[in-house]
C-alpha cells in the first residue's frame, strides 16, 4: 500500500512538465523569423531550459512510476476499464510502460556516459558534463512529453483506486465474466494489462517537437 504516498509527487511531476512546455510554446514563436528559422541562439537556450526543466520530472516518475502503476493495475477490477470514473484514465495508460521504460534507458545509457567522465581533468569535465546532461534531456524530452499526458492520469487513477488498496478483489469467476464482456464483438473495452513496450524505432511522434 506504499504507493499511495507517491500519488501527489507523480501529479506534480507531470504539472510540472506541462508548466516548461507552456512557458516555451508562449515564447517559441517569437524566437523564429517570418520563414519559421530561428532567429539567434534564444531559440536553442530556451529548448535547452525546457528540456533541463522537464527531465527533473522526468526523474520522479522513474523513482515513483512503475510502483505506482502496479498497484493501479493491482487495485482495478475488470469493471474500472469498461465503464466507470477511471476507465479513460485507465486505457490512457496502455502506453506509459514504453515511455518509463524508454526513459529509464536514456538514464542508464548517459549515466554510463557520465561515469567515464570521472578520469577527465575537472574544468573540461564540467563542460563535458553539462553537454552530455544536454544530449540526455533533449533524447529525454519526447517521453517528457508523453509522461505529461499519461501521467495525471495515474494520479487520478491511483488517488481513486487507493481506497481500495489491501483489499480483497472481485471473485475469480467474476472477473472472467467481466473479461468475456470485453471480449465480445462490438464491445470497446480495453485489457487491464498493457500490451509490452514496442521497440524505440516504432516510437509515435512528440505531440509538441518545437
Amino acid at each position: 500500500m506504499a504507493w499511495r504516498q507517491h500519488i501527489p509527487a507523480l501529479a506534480a511531476a507531470a504539472a510540472g512538465i506541462r508548466e516548461a512546455s507552456d512557458a516555451w510554446d508562449a515564447v517559441s514563436d517569437s524566437l523564429c523569423g517570418r520563414d519559421g528559422w530561428p532567429i539567434d541562439g534564444s531559440y536553442d537556450d530556451g529548448k535547452v531550459k525546457r528540456d533541463a526543466e522537464a527531465w527533473k520530472h522526468v526523474e520522479v516518475f522513474l523513482a515513483h512510476g512503475p510502483e505506482v502503476l502496479a498497484g493501479v493495475r493491482a487495485a482495478a477490477s475488470g469493471a474500472d476499464y469498461v465503464e466507470g470514473a477511471i476507465s479513460e484514465d485507465l486505457r490512457r495508460l496502455r502506453g506509459i510502460d514504453t515511455s518509463l521504460v524508454r526513459a529509464g534507458q536514456i538514464r542508464h545509457e548517459w549515466d554510463q556516459v557520465l561515469a567515464l567522465m570521472e578520469g577527465s581533468q575537472p574544468g573540461s569535465r564540467e563542460l563535458y558534463v553539462s553537454q552530455a546532461e544536454e544530449i540526455r534531456n533533449a533524447e529525454g524530452w519526447h517521453y517528457a512529453d508523453e509522461l505529461s499526458y499519461q501521467g495525471p492520469a495515474l494520479a487520478r487513477a491511483g488517488d481513486y483506486l487507493a481506497h481500495r488498496a489491501g483489499t480483497d478483489q472481485p471473485p475469480q469467476a467474476e472477473r472472467a465474466q467481466v473479461a468475456l464482456a470485453r471480449s465480445a464483438p462490438g464491445n470497446g473495452g480495453t485489457p487491464a494489462a498493457s500490451p509490452p513496450a514496442p521497440p524505440a524505432s516504432n516510437q509515435s511522434l512528440p505531440r509538441r517537437s518545437r
